[in-house]
């Protein structure tokens, strides 16, 4: 990152001081390279032609004191690229510093959440008087030692394996960015190994009881067509919940004279923009269309009644899994491995971040594979 400092002409005719941060460069979904830059308004003006000795004096002593904050801020950036500590910036909470970094993500409600859920826990274990100055290796494994032994639920039983992983990421998450931002001069975090994520089953439909699925009524039609259209897409609940008519494209025909269909549209557990071509089957689950900013399942909600009829759809096509909305996902992306998608298609087409969650789905189709292996029957061999 680089930093300097600009001058900018207002209309009043005077001239603004600020600060231009410069982060480099990205690439749109479109292709197009993208600028990032943050900027830093002084408060701070010069006449642009000063007449009078006050007006004079007056452009140097603003053009000293945008010099002085302008070098503070190299050396805070130098700080934390150099791992030179600030000692006063040290000096913060604990605490603090992490309802700051907590708050900082409020937009994103699933991760505020569980940044918010892991505080109670921190706070319990982390003393109000303790500074970012007196964090070190020892009170790290502190706090992993009492999320495995001491910590325990609203009900009083023992945090599980994955709970105890997304607290301890959060807590690892704050002390990552007190490093990067210069309040520790070491990264200690980087010296305790957190908790492994347990693995849980992923329960999924085989092509076979998708289709008696969709062969059996349900008692909530609108139901019927939005699991349907998830099994076919992989879009998470939160987004067919959501789905705005303005989301989804109907693109005309290919070269081949087969119909393009397309939804566009921003995640909301990532806020990751998906640009997720879907099949014509998958398009009539949607129905005719209708305004831009009507919800294309309108009605849609979750609840505990429509959690009940989904098992009963289910129980109804002679299916005996413990199916959630959230199976339509993992059934889509066991039957587009099983029939031949690659694991990095699979990964873009469900939004992942990370390669190795979709992976996981991999192993599923791996185990298969070994069962199959045992599928035909034995043979009576006579050999001689």
């Amino acid at each position: 990152m680089k930093i300097h400092l600009r001058k900018k002409k207002l209309k009043s005719g005077k001239i603004s001081l600020y600060l231009e941060y410069y982060k480099g460069n990205s690439q749109t979904p479109e292709g197009k390279r993208k600028i990032l830059r943050d900027f830093e308004y002084l408060d701070l003006y010069l006449y642009s032609n000063p007449e009078t000795p006050e007006e004079k004096k007056k452009n140097k002593e603003n053009l000293e004191l945008a010099d002085q904050i302008f070098t503070i801020r190299k050396a805070e950036l130098y700080q934390g690229k150099y791992n030179i500590q600030n000692d006063q910036k040290g000096k913060i909470g604990f605490l603090e510093f992490y309802e700051e970094k907590k708050e900082e993500r409020y937009k994103s409600k699933g991760n505020y959440d569980n940044w918010d859920a892991a505080q109670k826990h921190i706070e319990s274990y982390c003393p109000n008087h303790i500074t970012l100055n007196e964090v070190d290796v020892n009170f790290i494994k502190g706090f992993k030692k009492y999320l495995d032994t001491i910590a325990v639920t609203k009900s009083k039983k023992n945090l599980s394996q994955n709970t105890k992983h997304t607290y301890f990421n959060k807590f690892k998450a704050c002390l990552n960015a007190a490093f990067e931002e210069g309040y520790l001069k070491e990264n200690f975090i980087k010296k305790v190994k957190g908790f492994t994520m347990g693995e849980s089953t992923r329960e999924y439909l085989t092509a076979d009881e998708l289709q008696k699925l969709a062969s059996t009524p349900c008692k909530l039609p609108l139901l019927k067509s939005a699991f349907l259209f998830s099994a076919l897409t992989g879009i998470r609940w939160s987004d067919v919940n959501k789905m705005k008519w303005s989301e989804v494209r109907d693109e005309g025909l290919d070269l081949e004279n087969i119909p393009i269909f397309r939804i566009v549209f921003q995640q909301k557990k990532t806020d990751g923009v998906e640009y997720l071509y879907i099949s014509e089957q998958a398009r009539e689950f949607l129905g005719e269309r209708r305004a831009s900013a009507d919800r294309v399942f309108k009605g849609l909600r979750y609840s505990a009644h429509m959690n009940m009829q989904l098992l009963r759809w289910c129980m109804h096509a002679g299916i005996n899994k413990h199916i959630t909305f959230h199976s339509a996902r993992h059934t889509n992306a066991v039957l587009l491995l099983e029939n031949g998608a690659d694991i990095y298609t699979v990964s873009k087409r469900l939004g992942h971040r990370e390669l190795r969650t979709t992976a996981i789905y991999a192993k599923i189709i791996d185990k298969k594979m070994k069962e199959a292996a045992n599928l035909i029957p034995k043979l009576n061999l006579n050999i001689d």
